[in-house]
């Protein structure tokens, strides 16, 4: 019901009041909801409300943190990729560093056999189970990735040679080991850079520069001072006594084969390099060698040594450097596949500057002789200008 009321004067300034009452009229009625409808508008529609469950399970809030997460493995794998594939193949400087890998992968095996080596096991038999290790793992690497292990097509000449040549660098080597002592033997061993560059020469026709050359000879000088210092200082007079007593009779017996040792293992370098180039995978190089020297190595080791049974931890620890063998020999393949042998061998020096500076770090050499600290300058000014020098131009 609306109630409406009127007023009016008359001149007598008599006032009357009317009262007109009117039923609910529908227009009305109508009109005046349309106008309260549009002045009162909630602020959140039905739709819009929010809901709230005390059940609701809250584990779709993890989603961004785990979506977070996802995104940085992603990034890690790709960036592990990306510095696999610059490493591999992917830069001017890939043989290079393949070489600094391989010989700081040779150090960390050094370093694990003088840590935690708790048993005597024969070099014969150590080799043995490298070889094999070796082997095996090639052999993996290969039918994963699809490459037949056997096929007409494959560089048979310079395999066959490099897993010759190699076995009997490798037999020859130990059986200097065992005869001379271990930092004369290795002084012998290192002279390998040296005849691979010059093999390198006459096999492969490769052009030395004067700096590829004065690079080997300052990395080869440096490693004279260090094994000198740590052989006038490490070696004890019963042992000293003994290897003297038997080095004056046979003295350049041990020599010559220590020198074969060293020659044969810079002609396989060449081959290393020639095969892996003509079949363009460096780890067929690395198989063909553990296939002659696995069983070499083993016939050695029961014909000349007697034969210890290692234990769990002799074995597992033998199989870690088997494992790190393996490795070397691929990065040193690969190496030698894109770089030049002459440049590339120099880097090899690299174990023989971290072995010294590790001794020095952990103790047990001072910083007292001037050889060891000129032969590690030597060798890392040597290495390092090589890498920064970087391939030739025609290498590329």
């Amino acid at each position: 019901m609306i109630m409406s009321a009127s007023a009016f004067t008359t001149d007598g300034a008599d006032h009357t009041v009317e009262l007109v009452v009117l039923e609910n009229p529908e227009s009305a009625t109508d009109g005046g909801l349309a106008v309260l409808s549009k002045e009162i508008i909630p602020l959140l529609s039905q739709a819009e409300r929010p809901k709230i469950n005390i059940f609701k399970d809250f584990r779709s809030r993890e989603k961004p943190l785990e979506q977070v997460i996802k995104n940085i493995t992603e990034a890690e794998i790709s960036l592990l990729s990306q510095l696999s594939f610059w490493v591999w193949k992917g830069s001017r400087y890939s043989g290079l560093v393949c070489m600094a890998l391989s010989s700081i992968i040779y150090f960390v095996m050094e370093v694990l056999s003088d840590k935690f080596n708790a048993q005597s096991i024969p070099l014969f038999e150590t080799a043995f189970t490298r070889c094999t290790v070796t082997l095996i793992l090639s052999c993996l690497w290969l039918r994963i990735s699809g490459q037949p292990l056997f096929e007409a097509t494959h560089p048979w000449s310079p395999l066959v040679l490099r897993a010759l040549l190699g076995s009997l660098s490798l037999l020859s080597f130990v059986y200097c080991i065992q005869r001379i002592p271990f930092s004369q033997a290795l002084v012998l061993g290192f002279t390998t850079p040296i005849f691979a560059s010059i093999m390198a020469k006459i096999i492969l026709h490769e052009k030395l520069k004067i700096a590829d050359i004065v690079g080997l000879i300052c990395s080869f000088f440096g490693m004279l001072f260090i094994f000198k210092m740590l052989y006038t200082r490490r070696l004890l007079k019963a042992e000293e006594a003994s290897i003297i007593s038997f080095m004056r009779n046979h003295h350049i017996y041990i020599a010559l084969i220590g020198l074969f040792s060293s020659i044969t293992s810079g002609i396989s370098y060449c081959l290393i390099k020639a095969a892996a180039k003509a079949s363009d995978q460096p780890v067929l190089t690395v198989f063909s060698f553990g296939i002659l020297a696995s069983p070499a190595t083993g016939i050695c080791s029961f014909a000349f040594e007697e034969f210890v049974l290692p234990s769990r931890y002799s074995l597992s620890l033998m199989l870690i450097l088997g494992t790190l063998s393996f490795l070397a020999e691929v990065f040193l393949a690969r190496g030698l596949q894109l770089e030049k042998v002459g440049k590339a061998v120099n880097v090899q020096f690299t174990e023989v500057a971290l072995s010294q500076l590790w001794g020095i770090c952990t103790s047990r050499m001072g910083w007292t002789s001037f050889g060891q600290l000129a032969g590690c300058l030597l060798i890392l000014i040597s290495v390092t200008c090589t890498m920064y020098i970087g391939p030739d131009k025609d290498n590329e």
